[in-house]
């Protein structure tokens, strides 16, 4: 993870790591690490809706894109220490993955929950983002002017 000072800025980034990667590459790593730590539901698993708002060319007046399906889910930990997880789709097990790693990035776990699970998804997320600029860089058109001779 890079260095950030701001807690808050960092669980932002975790969170949204959480959020956009796919629930079998969370679930994967989640048993790979072979763990259950012992929670309490707070909020059990919901599917529900929320309005995305864009702009066009990221200025301008914002406006309703249309709506997207998101799954919530809140944990706590015997500590006392609460996990949220917001994930796109609709499954419920990854939104509780999702808060159970929020809760133990707050608590001593942190070290081995960054490298057993966020550092790959981090990685995975980065190979993604340069397939995806490499596919577009393939369909690039250089358009130039040559000169004619004529003046």
């Amino acid at each position: 993870m890079s260095v950030m000072t701001d807690p808050n800025t960092a669980r932002k980034e975790w969170l949204g790591l959480l959020a956009k990667s796919s629930a079998p590459e969370v679930a994967k790593l989640w048993l790979a690490m072979e763990l259950d730590p012992h929670h309490t539901i707070l909020r059990s698993p919901e599917i529900g809706g929320v309005m995305v708002r864009g702009r066009a060319g990221a200025v301008g007046a914002a406006f309703n894109l249309g709506e997207m399906t998101v799954t919530r889910a809140s944990v706590k930990l015997p500590d006392g220490t609460v996990g949220h997880g917001y994930v796109q789709g609709r499954d419920k097990e990854h939104a509780l993955q999702a808060a159970l790693v929020d809760a133990l990035m707050q608590t001593d776990a942190a070290g081995a929950i960054e490298a057993g699970i966020l550092a790959p998804l981090r990685a995975a997320m980065q190979a993604r983002k340069t397939n995806r600029a490499a596919k577009a860089a393939a369909t690039k058109v250089d358009f130039f002017t040559m000169v004619r001779g004529e003046d």
